[in-house]
């Protein structure tokens, strides 16, 4: 019996289409562990992958999605028994793999996470590869001696999906956030989710020719890169770090210079959710049902269905996308 799942096509003539199309359980992609897809959630590469080139798709026809969250149905592993709900992020799922953006997905146990108490499969896929890069990130910050009280701590690209997520969890947790957005009208959302300072992203935005500015900031997560992330590396206090998690900004970074690394100790922290390892998954899961206020988390949700997805995709391309947008696919 067939399901329903999202389909990326291109056709010889090298036009992509995207259309709900009823999939065989047989086309879906080798793995051990068929899951019953309950909640999706819409990221950066979906909108590549939906596209009108096909963006990081290699293989068509293809059924996008870089998340998913649901019931285990069949499973090869002894990991996983039916009815186990899991999560998963990364791995390429979505772009090399047929990923969540359909009724049912088959995957590789190693790819999956149990999902931890506290959480169910919707608020999953609301955190999603968004929710759970900002976890990383802090983890990374704290691992490198970020504490509450030592000062302010700047979140870029505020209110996207990484920023939204890391300004509740840092609030939450007891640090002073101070939150940057190019969006004025996002200032009263970013100031419920605990943000303590708005900063207009036109104050950062630029390089500097000065090598170090003064010291200001406890740490910062990174959304953006380019010009802003060389600026920020400036005006980092002694021995900070900042976790470098995204290029909304630019892939080159504008008046970089090694200087705050050399003479504060600085640190430049890449983020990488794709590939991250077993053990660091399952605990920033944990630590996200523990420490992201779930009240918070419901009024960064917009509730979305497959049928959305094309428009959606090119949304947030174009920056249009505020909060965390979650993608029942069983509407």
């Amino acid at each position: 019996m067939g399901f329903k799942a999202l389909v990326v096509d291109k056709s010889d003539d090298g036009t992509v289409s995207q259309n709900i199309s009823m999939v065989e359980i047989d086309d879906l992609s080798d793995g051990d562990v068929t899951v019953g897809v309950e909640y999706s959630t819409l990221n950066y590469k979906d909108g590549l992958c939906i596209g009108a080139k096909g963006g990081l798709v290699r293989n068509f026809p293809h059924v996008p999605g870089i998340d998913f969250a649901g019931t285990v149905e069949a499973s090869a592993d002894e990991r996983y028994k039916p009815g186990d709900k899991v999560v998963l992020t990364g791995w390429r799922v979505g772009e090399v793999c047929w990923g969540g953006y359909a009724q049912k997905a088959r995957v590789k146990a190693d790819w999956l996470v149990p999902l931890p108490d506290g959480i169910d499969t919707r608020q999953a896929m609301a955190v999603g590869t968004a929710g759970f890069t900002a976890m990383l990130a802090i983890m990374a910050l704290e691992k490198h001696g970020l504490e509450p009280g030592t000062g302010e701590v700047l979140v870029t690209g505020a209110a996207g999906g990484v920023g939204s997520v890391a300004t509740s969890i840092l609030a939450n947790i007891g640090y002073q956030v101070a939150a940057v957005t190019g969006r004025p009208e996002a200032g009263e959302y970013l100031q419920s989710l605990g943000a303590a300072t708005i900063i207009p992203r036109d104050e950062l935005n630029e390089a500097t020719p000065r090598p170090l500015e003064k010291e200001r900031w406890a740490g910062c997560i990174d959304a953006v890169g380019g010009a802003m992330l060389g600026r920020v590396l400036k005006q980092l206090q002694y021995g900070a770090s900042l976790a470098a998690v995204g290029l909304a900004g630019g892939a080159e970074v504008d008046g970089f210079s090694v200087v705050p690394l050399l003479l504060r100790g600085v640190n430049l922290l890449g983020i990488d959710s794709v590939m991250c390892p077993y053990a660091d998954r399952v605990e920033a899961w944990q630590r996200i049902a523990s420490d992201l206020p779930m009240a918070q988390l419901e009024q960064m949700i917009e509730m979305k269905t497959l049928a959305d997805l094309p428009e959606l995709g090119s949304a947030i391309l174009k920056g249009r996308v505020r909060g965390r947008v979650v993608v029942d696919v069983n509407e």
